[in-house]
């Protein structure tokens, strides 16, 4: 099993800078991405930006420009630093790890983090 602990959110003002962290323990394949979602009130979860083991990044248009993934391989630790921030941002942030092993994707998800912007 993989638990998924974040931290690091809370209320700011807009202009703003909050930097999420994500940390997974358990069994933590070597085949994985892990990444950060949003769900608005009223609103469908969305991808906000993703980072594969390599390095390899994603982010929605909306925060490119103003959000930075990264990761610590040896932490199996995810953040997502958070710049320019704007009241369409708040929502409930949810870390988010899919790994590949035995010919399965496995998906996991952590409790969430709520992010206020205030305008």
């Amino acid at each position: 099993q993989v638990q998924l602990v974040e931290s690091g959110g809370g209320l700011v003002q807009a202009g703003g800078s909050l930097r999420l962290s994500c940390a997974a323990s358990g069994s933590i394949f070597s085949i994985n991405a892990m990444g950060w979602y949003r769900q608005a009130p009223g609103k469908q979860r969305e991808l906000v930006a993703v980072i594969t083991r390599g390095g390899s990044t994603n982010y929605a248009d909306s925060v490119k420009g103003r959000f930075t993934i990264s990761r610590d391989n040896a932490k199996n630790t995810v953040y997502l630093q958070m710049n320019s921030l704007k009241p369409e941002d708040t929502a409930v942030y949810y870390c988010n790890l899919v790994q590949w092993g035995s010919g399965f994707a496995y998906d996991y998800w952590g409790q969430g983090t709520q992010v206020t912007v205030s305008s």
